[in-house]
């Protein structure tokens, strides 16, 4: 595990291989470990003979806790990816994020387009654009004392994976709260990189994939079927269709 300054926040990664890079941002209450090792990502990756990079977001994995809302916007998150590239003096990578990576990806992408060769959305459909609506009610549920004080359904399912990785349930809690900010269907539009967009068929937290590809002038979308938004992550067709696309664009 590497570690680097991002404005004061210390961001881990780990970094795989040579070749192409690809940055890889991992989805909420998970770590680059659960996302993209423990799956077989980055052995996928450098198998295809690339370079892979994966980091934990702040608040997450071995990166540094933070406890206010304002400091896990996704500008913020966006910022410390970039930061990551420049601290590894690539100036221009494929990007790909899970989830909430996906987001961070997307505002990357706006932010900074000259870092970014191509960017992959998975796990991630039209609820990119604005988020699930849903955010204070999983924020509640990581705050409670205790499991069986939560009586959501949808925030005890987050609780209780954020308890498989060993996360800080205050810690996420706030960074729930923290990316509220909306990306604008015009916003997706100004996206000139080519997009892949891979959700899963019975994903019902993304929203249509195809969808959101008709709001992104590049994109190209991927349905991977019988999968839902934890058992996509990790599905070899999403692998194959990733490979395929890196190898088609530009």
């Amino acid at each position: 595990m590497h570690h680097f300054s991002s404005d004061g926040v210390d961001i881990a990664f780990r970094d795989f291989g040579a070749g192409d890079p690809i940055l890889l941002i991992h989805g909420f209450a998970s770590n680059s470990q659960v996302n993209w090792v423990s799956t077989s990502w980055t052995e996928t990756l450098l198998g295809d003979g690339r370079r892979a990079i994966a980091m934990d977001v702040r608040g997450h994995g071995a990166s540094t806790k933070l406890y206010e809302p304002v400091l896990y916007s996704l500008a913020a998150m966006a910022r410390d990816a970039a930061g990551l590239l420049d601290h590894l003096a690539i100036g221009r990578a494929d990007v790909m994020g899970y989830s909430m990576g996906a987001r961070i990806g997307a505002v990357l992408t706006l932010a900074a387009p000259e870092k970014v060769r191509s960017l992959v959305i998975g796990g991630m459909g039209i609820n990119l654009v604005g988020g699930h609506g849903h955010e204070e009610e999983i924020a509640r549920a990581l705050e409670a004392d205790s499991d069986e004080a939560v009586t959501s359904e949808l925030g005890g399912g987050y609780r209780a994976f954020a308890g498989r990785t060993g996360s800080d349930l205050r810690a996420l809690a706030a960074a729930m709260r923290g990316q509220r900010t909306a990306i604008s269907p015009g916003q997706l539009a100004e996206i000139r990189a080519p997009v892949l967009i891979a959700v899963g068929s019975e994903d019902q937290v993304a929203g249509s994939a195809q969808r959101l590809a008709r709001l992104v002038p590049e994109a190209e979308c991927v349905i991977i079927e019988r999968r839902d938004h934890m058992l996509a992550t990790g599905d070899k067709r999403f692998k194959a269709a990733v490979l395929d696309f890196l190898k088609r664009r530009p």
